[in-house]
């Protein structure tokens, strides 16, 4: 057995990172990088966040087996959003996560923000569950995003919880470019 093919083989875990601190999309991101560097085929797709101005959407167009989706309209520069457009778009993700996670073409699907989702209930963690027990074998996940409901956390393999102890936000200083976006 190859080694790639022997990493492939133990994968197949549900990851979950959440938490009010900082740090959620860049572990992803670390995650990413790691098994791409190791071969494996990664597609990150982006519930909440917008097509453009991120720098890792920027890096990702680097790693030939890395692959980021965008897929949520931009809460952050004060457009107005409604309740139906997010429901919308979320809609339109999860058909993407699904083909994702049963096309057998990934190794590694992260699911980045996708707890927001269901904290904002544009989508239920039973849905989430059901799509995830769809998902092709060998294939590792990763949700992340704050407020992760207890049936996912009940679900997963491994949660971890960024806390919040210090941030330049309460100091007035916004997010930075290639920091924080």
């Amino acid at each position: 057995m190859s080694a790639e093919a022997e990493i492939k083989r133990k994968l197949g875990l549900v990851q979950v990172y959440t938490g009010n601190g900082k740090g959620k999309t860049t572990a992803c991101l670390g995650l990413a990088f790691r098994a791409a560097g190791r071969g494996l085929n990664v597609v990150m797709l982006q519930f909440l966040k917008p097509a453009k101005g991120y720098g890792e959407h920027m890096a990702a167009e680097m790693i030939p087996n890395f692959e980021i989706v965008p897929m949520g309209a931009d809460h952050m520069a004060g457009k107005e959003i409604t309740r139906e457009e997010d429901i919308e778009l979320t809609r339109k993700g999860l058909a993407k996560a699904e083909e994702a996670l049963t096309s057998g073409k990934y190794d590694l699907v992260i699911l980045d923000e996708i707890n927001n989702s269901m904290k904002f209930g544009l989508v239920s963690p039973q849905d989430v569950i059901a799509m995830l027990e769809r998902r092709a074998p060998n294939t590792e996940v990763v949700l992340s995003g704050r407020g992760v409901p207890q049936e996912i956390i009940d679900y997963a393999d491994l949660v971890t919880e960024m806390k919040l102890v210090k941030h330049p936000f309460d100091r007035g200083i916004g997010a930075r470019k290639g920091i924080e976006y």
